[in-house]
This record gives structure tokens, sequence and C-alpha cells, in this order.
């Protein structure tokens, strides 16, 4: 498989995401929206930035069992309930995204939402690889 990242040369340069990913050759899976429980359905926190971690890594686990690692990403969509709070916790949540992911940047979009299903769920993380 062979990604080649999309940032206009014109535009200002992305922080944190790539403005599109192209992918030559293998297959796509499209992971579930997953959100900050653990393997037994609790959530593990009530932090934004464990909650997301903890997303992120349900979907790494799937992304894992069909054959993929973290590169294999190629977008994210983040859905929040609180975009402020999103915000005030990016140093962690940094942290976080850089100890699942390294240094890889996929498209990514964050949404605010009213709710999630899961009541007590901050983040849901859905993703999209290529294996």
């Amino acid at each position: 498989m062979k990604q080649t990242v999309i940032n206009p040369a014109d535009w200002a340069a992305p922080k944190g995401y790539s403005n599109g990913v192209l992918v030559e050759g293998g297959s796509l899976l499209f992971v579930a929206g997953q959100v900050g429980w653990d393997r037994d359905c609790r959530i593990v926190s009530d932090d934004f930035a464990k909650q997301f971690a903890q997303a992120l890594d349900n979907v790494l686990h799937i992304v894992e069992s069909a054959g993929g690692q973290a590169t294999s990403i190629t977008r994210l969509l983040i859905f929040v309930i609180d975009k402020r709070e999103y915000v005030s916790g990016l140093k962690e949540i940094g942290i976080a995204y850089r100890a699942l992911m390294g240094r890889h940047y996929p498209a990514m979009t964050l949404v605010e939402v009213s709710a999630l299903l899961e009541d007590s769920a901050k983040v849901e993380i859905e993703a999209m690889a290529v294996v």
C-alpha cells in the first residue's frame, strides 16, 4: 500500500492533521465510532484526555486486528460533546496521540455534538484505514 499526503503547496501547512491522503492498493477498513471504554464497556475515566486515549487505543486495536498499524489509518472523525474541553486539553491529548500514533497525521475532522449514545462518553472516534 502506498500513501501520499496531499497538502496543497499554496495553502498554509496544517497542524496535527493532513488535508488529504491518497492511497493506492490495500483494502478499506471502516472502524465504527469508539468511545473511551475498556473491554468490559466501562468508561475508563471522567478525564477527557484519558477518554480520548482509550478511544484511540480502541480504534488502533481494531486496525491491528485487521492486520494494519497506526500508519494504516487514513482518516479520523472525532466527535466531542464540548470543543472547549478538547481545546483546553490539547497538550495531554497530543501526548496521548503521539504515544499511540507517533507522527502519523491522517486526514481528520473534529465535530462538536450535543450528545453521544454512551451518556458518560465525552469523545467518540471513527476511522478509515487501508490494510
